[in-house]
């Protein structure tokens, strides 16, 4: 168990500190350090039961973070060639839009965003689920938050179609990854891409817009993972060995959808307000293929949520549904359900002030 080792709740304070000293840092030496003891906090949490698939993630996630870090210090380098001056600064040259898309492709590269998202799977599918959450979590906060910094510092015009293709592209590889797999881990990998895709997309158009989803993300993200934690069977391994089915894994299947975007569950709100913010915007094209890809997402989805439910009519085994309540399952249902009171909310308070102004 992970609880058991003391020694992850140092590394784990380690990994914590390396985020807040990046995301605080004023210079980019700073962002890279902090970039670099978080990678040092959470490489020993990868490996904590010493199997081989574990060391195999670890070893592809230290590669590729340092490829990621690389490329960060290479955009840093390319600028003050450029400006003279290690200072980030708005400005049309050649070299700092260069050493800009730099600094962003290792930024994207460390998050798992397309198209530098090869890695992210074959990492994910090789650990326990903690390490899971942390990975598809907190392992973003220090990354996302620099490529909106980056983005308020330079609005320019390449930078943009950069940050719209590359969230259409992740989120079409989200839904198309997606519907070939077995393995729950590469299955939620594969979601994560696309979620991200959402998250950069949203922060074209607001900081707000991107905390308030990806916060809705990480809470759906902690009650999934848990659950899945928690019922640690052989249904929530592979999607070929429907066996049991509890309560508990009924609760994580309606995360699932949650996550999937299905109304009126919470995962709905966040994509419902990228979309309600971006029509305003000139980027519908760049939307609609980001709906197309999460309604892939949704669609394998609502397929493993019948093949569970069918599979359960089959054996008939209603007793044993009965008998195998949880406490975390209503607190799931009814934080998922918030989605559909807010929905009504919102459009309760949009229909009120339409009527004020219009008398």
């Amino acid at each position: 168990m992970f609880s058991s080792l003391p020694f992850n709740y140092l590394f784990m304070l380690v990994m914590m500190s390396g985020t807040l000293f990046s995301i605080s840092s004023s210079h980019w030496l700073g962002i890279w350090a902090g970039l670099e003891i978080n990678l040092i906090g959470f490489l020993p949490m990868l490996v904590y039961q010493k199997s081989i698939s574990e060391s195999e993630s670890a070893v592809k996630y230290f590669i590729i973070q340092a490829l990621g870090s690389g490329l960060l210090m290479f955009g840093s380098l390319i600028m003050c060639s450029g400006s003279f001056t290690w200072d980030v600064c708005d400005s049309s040259h050649v070299w700092s839009i260069l050493g800009f898309i730099a600094m962003m492709s290792g930024l994207c590269t460390k998050m798992g965003l397309f198209p530098f998202h090869y890695w992210f799977p074959g990492v994910m599918a090789g650990l326990p689920w903690l390490s899971c959450l942390l990975l598809t979590t907190w392992q973003k906060v220090a990354p996302l938050f620099l490529v909106v910094n980056l983005f308020d510092l330079n609005q320019s015009y390449w930078l943009i179609m950069f940050l719209c293709l590359a969230s259409m592209g992740s989120s079409v590889t989200g839904g198309i990854g997606g519907m070939n797999q077995t393995q729950i881990r590469a299955l939620l990998a594969y979601s994560s891409i696309g979620h991200l895709g959402w998250i950069m997309f949203s922060v074209i158009h607001g900081e707000w817009v991107m905390k308030v989803y990806f916060s809705m993300y990480v809470l759906i993200s902690i009650c999934m993972f848990l659950g899945l934690w928690h019922s640690d069977s052989g249904i929530m391994k592979n999607l070929d060995n429907l066996k049991d089915f509890s309560f508990t894994q009924l609760g994580v299947m309606i995360l699932f959808l949650s996550l999937g975007g299905l109304p009126p569950l919470l995962g709905f709100i966040s994509k419902w307000l990228v979309v309600m913010v971006s029509t305003s915007n000139s980027y519908l094209l760049f939307l609609l293929v980001l709906i197309i890809g999460s309604l892939m997402s949704l669609f394998y989805y609502l397929s493993l949520f019948f093949s569970m439910i069918l599979s359960y009519l089959k054996k008939q085994d209603l007793v044993k549904l009965h008998k195998s309540h949880n406490i975390m399952v209503p607190g799931i249902i009814i934080i998922n359900m918030l989605g559909g009171v807010l929905i009504l909310l919102s459009n309760s308070l949009n229909l009120i002030y339409a009527l004020v102004i219009f008398y």
